[in-house]
């Protein structure tokens, strides 16, 4: 299974120093059930975007938590067995969690498939997002317009081999 696990640049330096992504638990995003039914399509290819794109969201609440990190969202894209990927059912009635997994331990990060990165010129939105989310959790929909500012960014594609020049 495909999952993608949301961080930051500082995370994926971590994971590339210690060869994985952890400690688990970890929280990533996959095709569930529930993004099925959320999403309303059959095509895998649309379903992984959409998973890719939560976990982007994802991301940018580590951002918002972490005012020290580079601005740019980061999603790690890893393959894990099926049963690795658990659904938590006390959280599938939360919108917040549509598509969201547990993955139990850590990830060697020779696992990874790709690396998503926002680009250098994303970085002002992707900062004005991680600063207004807070206000856009709490309804304010001038601040919500500044979030989707920064989904309108389209993450790049980075082989993991590419790791290196990604962070440096």
């Amino acid at each position: 299974m495909r999952v993608y696990v949301p961080s930051t640049l500082p995370g994926l330096a971590q994971a590339h120093k210690t060869g994985e992504l952890g400690p688990g638990p970890l929280t990533a995003y996959a095709v569930t059930p529930a993004l099925r039914e959320w999403y309303v399509s059959d095509d895998i290819e649309e379903l992984e975007y959409a998973a890719l794109n939560r976990a982007a969201s994802a991301s940018l609440r580590l951002l918002a938590g972490d005012p020290e990190a580079p601005r740019r969202r980061i999603v790690v894209a890893v393959d894990v067995a099926d049963k690795d990927a658990t659904v938590d059912p006390d959280r599938g009635l939360d919108g917040g969690s549509i598509g969201e997994v547990r993955i139990a331990g850590a990830v060697p990060l020779a696992k990874a498939a790709a690396v998503h990165a926002d680009a250098d010129d994303a970085e002002a939105d992707v900062t004005a997002a991680a600063d207004a989310l807070g206000a856009a959790d709490q309804g304010d929909d001038d601040a919500q317009f500044v979030v989707d500012g920064a989904e309108d960014h389209e993450l790049l594609w980075f082989g993991v081999q590419e790791i290196p020049a990604l962070l440096g």
